[in-house]
């Protein structure tokens, strides 16, 4: 149950971010012209890429953490966050200074119409300061998820959603401001975030052993550990953004009908994604621990814990999808020819959880015993299923885009279960 208890805070966290994007959506869409309304789109999505490709700092804070905590080493913990926030910080900082020629291949890439074009740089440049608290709060997220803390993940980013969504309001409704009102309630409630996080640092602090070490803190060797990781992490986020970014250009190839249809049903992994990060999560820090200690028992144990769990919650998911996936879709879309179009390819969503569910369980074993070069190989061995099949298919249009996009998650997903039968299962089963 331990899974548990770390998970339903990240699952419950993880609801409330898709809140904030329709409150956004409410905000802007009320305005009396649409373009202000397609400038916060280009802009928004454009820092879901940008700062999903720093997730990095998330990640592998967690993985050494929880290692250092199963070390029980909390010098190691305290510098840790310290080197982690050093980084954040300075690439935040590189954000803010190359903001312009970032944000111009940025909008480029987007191809929206100039005048959307135009409000979203605006909104971008404000909120772009936001970088070097965003970065940082990932840092502090994974260092107390490191630690088993998921309800401070809950606590940090529902004071970031309620502030961002009362400012939206005030700042649009109360004032009068435009796309330019949502981009400073971001950065206000990313920067309230970073306050009410080192507040909670500090009060952790005061609970663990061990100091700071300068040496540990401003030497650059000292982050070899750390900064192996987290390159390897954010050249397979990268792989990974191309995956999806890919699908949906060509997607967009077969037509705004084609392009709607896969949007609609793309939320349909992130409905399964929800929950299923939240056990991935969760066994990254439980695995960690388990590994800093290697204590095999202990990691053999959680991973077939979160593997019942996930499991389940795939099963559930296909079950919801095979029986309501029309209605879901209903839900999501009131265009009767997008609606038609999604239903054609829904079955592709009734098998996908079953094939996703290990990728999403295995980064969290992966993450945890800090193997992510692994996971950096299988998105690349991946896409170099995914490409081919997704040319020798086109005859199938987009039926044939969705298997591609299928054997990919299934190839990755492959290769995480070889690398863990090799690394994990088989040593394990030898010692016992």
């Amino acid at each position: 149950m331990r899974i548990w208890a770390l998970a339903w805070p990240i699952i419950l966290s993880n609801i409330t971010v898709p809140l904030l994007g329709l409150v956004d959506t409410a905000v802007v869409g009320h305005l009396p012209d649409s373009r202000y309304l397609a400038g916060v789109t280009l802009g928004a999505t454009l820092f879901s890429f940008l700062y999903w490709g720093f997730g990095f700092l998330r990640m592998g804070t967690t993985g050494l953490v929880a290692q250092a905590m199963g070390r029980e080493s909390d010098t190691d913990v305290r510098n840790l966050l310290g080197q982690s926030l050093i980084m954040a910080l300075v690439i935040g900082s590189l954000l803010i200074v190359f903001a312009s020629p970032l944000i111009t291949l940025g909008l480029w890439l987007l191809d929206g119409s100039e005048v959307a074009t135009d409000l979203a740089r605006e909104y971008a440049h404000i909120r772009l300061w936001s970088a070097p608290a965003v970065l940082a709060n990932y840092a502090i997220l994974g260092w107390f998820l490191g630690q088993q803390n998921s309800r401070v993940t809950l606590m940090i980013l529902l004071l970031t959603n309620s502030v961002n969504i009362v400012l939206d309001l005030w700042f649009v409704v109360g004032l009068g401001m435009t796309s330019n009102g949502v981009a400073w309630a971001s950065v206000i409630a990313d920067y309230s975030a970073l306050a009410f996080g080192s507040y909670l640092v500090l009060r952790q602090l005061t609970r663990l052993d061990g100091h700071f070490l300068r040496e540990r803190l401003l030497a650059l060797a000292a982050y070899t550990a750390l900064f192996n990781v987290n390159a390897n992490l954010f050249v397979r986020t990268l792989g990974l953004l191309f995956a999806m970014a890919f699908f949906t250009a060509q997607g967009a190839r077969q037509g705004d009908t084609v392009l709607a249809a896969n949007a609609v049903l793309l939320q349909f992994i992130m409905l399964t994604s929800y929950a299923l990060d939240g056990f991935a999560h969760a066994a990254e820090s439980l695995i960690g621990r388990a590994y800093g200690r290697q204590d095999w028992q202990e990691f053999a144990a959680t991973v077939r814990a979160a593997a019942r769990f996930s499991l389940w919650t795939a099963g559930a998911a296909a079950l919801l999808f095979a029986l309501g996936g029309n209605a879901l879709i209903a839900l999501l879309t009131g265009l009767e020819e997008v609606r038609a179009t999604a239903a054609q390819y829904l079955p592709w969503m009734v098998v996908m959880p079953l094939i996703a569910v290990w990728s999403y369980l295995l980064d969290g074993v992966f993450i945890g015993t800090t193997a992510v070069r692994e996971m950096r190989n299988s998105i690349f061995i991946g896409l170099a299923a995914y490409l081919p099949i997704w040319w020798l298919t086109q005859g199938l249009g987009n039926h044939g885009l969705w298997l591609a996009f299928m054997l990919f998650t299934l190839v990755r997903s492959a290769v995480l279960i070889v690398y863990y039968y090799f690394h994990y299962h088989r040593p394990y089963r030898l010692n016992h």
